[in-house]
C-alpha cells in the first residue's frame, strides 16, 4: 500500500500546486460559488498524465518487491488500487465539505473523460509494472 499511498498523495498534490500556480502566476479565475474556476478547469487534462507518471513505476516497485510475481497479483493490486482511489476520492473530493470540495456532478459528470482514464491508469499500473520485470 505504501506505493500506492506515495503515487496517489504526488499526484494531489501535483494537481494542487498546478492549480495553484494557475491562480497565482497565469492569473487565471479561481473557485467560487459558481464553481471551481478557470485555474482548476485548465488542470484537469493534465490530471491522467500525473497519474501515468506515477503510478505505473509505483506499480512496478510493488510488483518487484514480491516474493513471486504473477499476473494473477497484478490483476489483484490493480482492482484493489482502483477500488480504494474510488472510494477515497469520493470521500475526500465530495462528501467531505472543504474549500476545494465538489459535487457529486461535478467529480463523475463534469470531470469527464479524465475521471475515467485516471482510474483506468491507476488499474493498469500494477499490470504495467508486471509487464516491465
Amino acid at each position: 500500500m505504501l506505493w500506492f499511498w506515495i503515487a496517489y498523495i504526488g499526484a494531489t498534490l501535483i494537481g494542487m500546486l498546478h492549480c495553484i500556480f494557475n491562480i497565482y502566476v497565469l492569473h487565471m479565475r479561481p473557485m467560487d460559488e459558481n464553481g471551481m474556476g478557470e485555474a482548476y478547469e485548465k488542470t484537469k487534462p493534465w490530471h491522467p498524465l500525473y497519474n501515468l507518471i506515477l503510478y505505473p513505476p509505483a506499480g512496478w516497485l510493488y510488483m518487484r518487491n514480491l516474493p513471486d510475481p504473477t499476473l494473477q497479483e497484478a490483476l489483484r493490486t490493480g482492482l484493489l488500487w482502483c477500488g480504494l482511489c474510488i472510494v477515497f476520492d469520493l470521500i475526500a473530493w465530495v462528501l467531505i465539505r472543504h474549500p476545494w470540495h465538489l459535487s457529486f456532478k461535478e467529480f463523475y459528470i463534469h470531470y469527464q473523460p479524465y475521471i475515467t482514464l485516471t482510474y483506468l491508469i491507476i488499474f493498469a499500473a500494477p499490470l504495467i509494472g508486471f509487464a516491465c520485470l
